[in-house]
């Protein structure tokens, strides 16, 4: 049984495969001072509570806080008696290798988008995720990620909107019911969410210019769902893709050993 591990900035995902779907999934705070002790007591209790009897023999990471790793490393040696997968570490295989200015690192989480995206809707994509940091991942036809964009995330916006203006209130993000605001948070609601629709649309469109193919526009990430409403902005919502780009590249490397 594989266990999947997404390692956010803000939140760490969990989840058990089976080879066929997902049977748990959980979500954490990114902690990196958690030790590998609290994660397995914190993992075990949730799938005694779900009646979860499985053992997992196989472990695959993506993480973009580095610090965390060594935790997840000593989790999985010493509770799974395994050696992790550790997506852009030389010993994980992608199935198709990123094209970049050489000596960049590609953080992981946008490698594990593009193997994910590529397997479930093919090549020439931009995948939008909207997580601590908005990113635009571009896959190339032959499935390699092949470069994109990164902007500050929606919520990252309101703090630091509420950090830096002293009257202004913390709001949630939420579709306004107009674009001209009647009082402040309506305000600030609309110009962080028309703000970013506008944001997203002509950086899609810069870079479906600048590729000149046709292109599909993939969201995913916590706020993806919120955006998707704006029906001409993406062709499809993926909430679980990266997840599933992890167990893609799990089997990409099973395969070839």
């Amino acid at each position: 049984m594989l266990l999947a591990i997404d390692c956010g900035n803000t939140n760490t995902v969990f989840s058990i495969w089976n080879g066929e779907e997902f049977i748990a999934q959980w979500r954490t705070a990114t902690e990196w001072q958690r030790t590998a002790d609290q994660y397995y007591v914190w993992l075990s209790t949730l799938m005694k509570i779900q009646n979860i009897d499985v053992e997992i023999d196989e472990v695959i990471v993506s993480s973009t806080v580095p610090r965390v790793v060594f935790n997840l490393r000593v989790l999985s040696d010493r509770y799974f008696n395994t050696r992790p997968l550790v997506v852009g570490k030389p010993e994980c295989a992608l199935p198709a290798p990123p094209r970049v200015d050489e000596g960049t690192q590609v953080g992981p989480d946008r490698l594990v988008n593009a193997a994910g995206a590529f397997d479930r809707h093919g090549g020439d994509l931009i995948v939008v995720d909207f997580g601590t940091a908005t990113t635009f991942d571009v896959v190339a036809s032959d499935g390699a990620y092949v470069g994109g964009v990164i902007a500050p995330g929606v919520n990252l916006s309101l703090e630091a909107l509420h950090a830096a203006a002293a009257a202004l209130p913390h709001v949630d993000i939420s579709k306004p019911q107009k674009v001209v605001g009647t009082n402040t948070v309506e305000c600030m609601q609309s110009g962080v969410f028309w703000g970013y629709i506008g944001l997203v649309r002509e950086i899609c469109d810069r870079i479906k210019a600048e590729r000149g193919v046709p292109m599909k526009v993939i969201s995913t990430g916590g706020l993806a769902p919120l955006f998707q409403q704006s029906a001409t902005l993406f062709d499809a919502f993926d909430e679980d893709l990266t997840i599933h780009g992890l167990t893609v590249i799990h089997k990409f490397n099973k395969d070839l050993s």
